[in-house]
């Protein structure tokens, strides 16, 4: 629309200037002027004619819901993407209708500085509290962005300060109110694993009829992290701490039940194979002491077949040493 505007001030220029000269004597007479501005009159109309354009016609972006704003007020019926022709005597606010992201962070560089879209804390059926770390998407619904545009301020933040409003005094409260009546119904273990994605998505089920009644859709909910106190939070660590040492201590204790059991079992292997030995012994010696000439079998019984180094005598202590013989 720009540079159909600026054509029409051109062509007006062009034809304006052409009978301003057409009225002049100058040198060259009437020919000239013939020559250098022989279209003047239909540059005027047509420049009219765009100028008219230019200024009666708007263009809807996609990303923007049109409201048009009438002498009588704001108009209910929205202009949507393309071309629209609008009176010169009304005029159009370009409505944001594209996704924006609320953030609930508990680092203010996650919230974008924000100071009070700090962490949700809500309590679990437990009666713990617990921090959510919880970023809704959102935005208006573009059929009746004149409704937000009558009834929402800007709050001195220009046309996005509606927005700001919004998030501030309906998509906050309303995601507090969703999150404490949801976690309510969870224990603190289920809230921070095993039932995160349930209760994410009855969040985003209370979140969408709660801001219904504003004109407002929320297409997303996300948990990003969930944290307990640090009191908790140092209470079960202590907890974990203290269970993991009585599990330390089982397992020695198991393992020295073990060590002794087996000692038990070696020594009683010891005892068996050194009663064993002595009877052994006993039963050797009984038989010898019964019957001398067991010896002299043994000796037989061991015998490789050479004649030995020394004999003993006749108990008479004479040694022969045979081998020199």
């Amino acid at each position: 629309m720009l540079v159909i505007l600026i054509l029409s001030i051109l062509l007006l220029l062009y034809g304006v200037v052409g009978v301003i000269l057409s009225f002049m004597t100058f040198q060259g007479g009437r020919d000239t002027k013939k020559i250098l501005f022989p279209y003047k009159v239909p540059s005027i109309i047509v420049g009219v004619v765009l100028f008219i354009f230019s200024t009666i016609i708007t263009k809807i972006d996609p990303q923007d819901a049109g409201v048009l704003i009438t002498p009588g007020g704001v108009d209910d019926n929205e202009l949507h993407t393309g071309w629209h022709v609008v009176m010169p005597w009304n005029h159009v606010v370009m409505m944001d209708k594209t996704v924006w992201v609320y953030t609930c962070a508990n680092a203010t560089k996650d919230a974008k500085d924000k100071p009070d879209a700090e962490a949700i804390w809500a309590p679990t059926k437990d009666g713990i509290k617990m921090g959510f770390d919880v970023s809704v998407s959102w935005k208006i619904e573009a059929d009746n962005a004149s409704w937000i545009y009558a009834n929402i301020s800007e709050n001195d933040g220009g046309i996005s300060g509606r927005y700001y409003w919004l998030e501030e005094n309906v998509i906050r409260p309303k995601l507090k109110s969703a999150m404490a009546l949801t976690v309510s119904n969870y224990s603190p273990i289920e809230a921070y694993s095993v039932k995160r994605q349930e209760i994410q998505d009855n969040i985003l089920q209370r979140m969408r009829k709660e801001v219904k009644g504003y004109h407002l859709i929320v297409d997303q909910v996300d948990m990003r992290e969930v944290f307990y106190n640090p009191q908790y939070e140092s209470a079960i660590n202590s907890k974990k701490l203290a269970e993991q040492e009585v599990l330390r201590l089982v397992e020695v204790t198991r393992q020295r039940e073990e060590e002794l059991k087996q000692s038990s079992i070696e020594k009683d292997i010891s005892i068996q194979r050194a009663e064993g030995e002595a009877k052994a012994l006993q039963i050797k010696g009984n038989s010898i002491t019964n019957n001398p000439n067991i010896i002299q079998l043994e000796w037989i019984n061991k015998w490789d077949g050479s004649l030995p180094q020394y004999m003993m005598g006749n108990g008479q202590g004479v040694m022969i040493n045979l081998k020199d013989k």
